[in-house]
């Protein structure tokens, strides 16, 4: 049972890891080659500043290409979900079912169901709040938002995770340093306080393909790859329906997101009933 509460944790905490890296960026200051600020450990190291892209007005690129992202941002009202996740990791491998639940900067609604259909967690996180039930063995605890923040070692807040859940590209005001084009993509680099962001963009429609991140902190070592593919459109978005994420610092876990159903703007109920024979911590 702790075995199964710790996998879970990893879980939690390399989503979490993953929703705080893209708002550890900053404002842009100004726009650097991509040699003079990612070390040889990125796989980004690679990655050197197009000469014919040099010509052209790079503020004005990157104006263009942030504009374009800020109109896909997806404006929603009610979203859920049912996604089917894989984990694998040094504590484990398995799959469950994630039933999401938000409504747009209110509640963001979990619910984690394994083998036979039997559920596991229900989460609910709110602006400054996070209850987390124990449906196995029957407890349920009360944290603040801070939890959240333990939990990772990282600065995370309600909106960041909020924005990650429904793919939005909350690192638009990022520092962007550097960028490049490829054949078929545009490889865009943002370094902030903690986190250094390797983000891949189609070249054609700008959608969001790949994020390499890596910490600033030499000493900390954390890194993480994120896959956005099979995007579907809905209404007037770009839902990025599959999402592979790899998480490493001590320890490697690897995780497979696919959203099986999602529906947005439906009226929503997000249950939380506590049993009396719970105990509280």
């Amino acid at each position: 049972m702790k075995k199964r509460i710790r996998i879970i944790n990893r879980i939690v905490a390399a989503g979490f890891f993953l929703m705080v890296a893209f708002a550890a960026c900053r404002p842009a200051k100004k726009v650097q080659r991509i040699g003079a600020v990612i070390t040889t450990k990125d796989t980004a190291s690679a990655v050197a500043p197009d000469t014919a892209a040099n010509k052209v007005d790079t503020a004005q690129i990157i104006r263009n290409i942030v504009d374009t992202l800020g109109n896909r941002t997806i404006n929603f009202k009610t979203f859920t979900a049912k996604v089917k996740m894989d984990y694998d990791g040094s504590e484990g491998n398995g799959q469950a079912t994630v039933y999401l639940r938000m409504q747009k900067d209110s509640i963001i609604w979990l619910s984690l169901t394994g083998a036979f259909g039997i559920e596991g967690f229900r989460v609910i996180i709110t602006k400054d709040s996070v209850k987390l039930m124990n449906k196995l063995d029957k407890v349920v605890q009360f944290r603040s938002i801070q939890y959240l923040q333990d939990l990772t070692h990282v600065p995370l807040d309600f909106d960041n995770m909020q924005h990650i859940l429904i793919g939005n590209p909350i690192y638009l005001d990022s520092n962007i340093v550097s960028y490049k084009y490829s054949d078929d993509a545009i490889l865009i680099l943002m370094a902030g306080d903690v986190f250094k962001n390797l983000l891949t963009l189609d070249k054609n429609t700008l959608l969001m393909l790949h994020s390499k991140l890596d910490d600033i902190d030499p000493d900390k070592n954390r890194t993480a790859d994120i896959t956005y593919s099979n995007y579907d459109k809905v209404n007037n978005f770009y839902f990025s329906t599959v999402r592979k994420i790899s998480v490493a610092e001590k320890a490697k876990l690897d995780v497979s997101l696919e959203f099986k159903q999602y529906t947005f703007d439906q009226p929503q109920t997000f249950p939380f009933n506590i049993p009396k024979s719970y105990k509280s911590k």
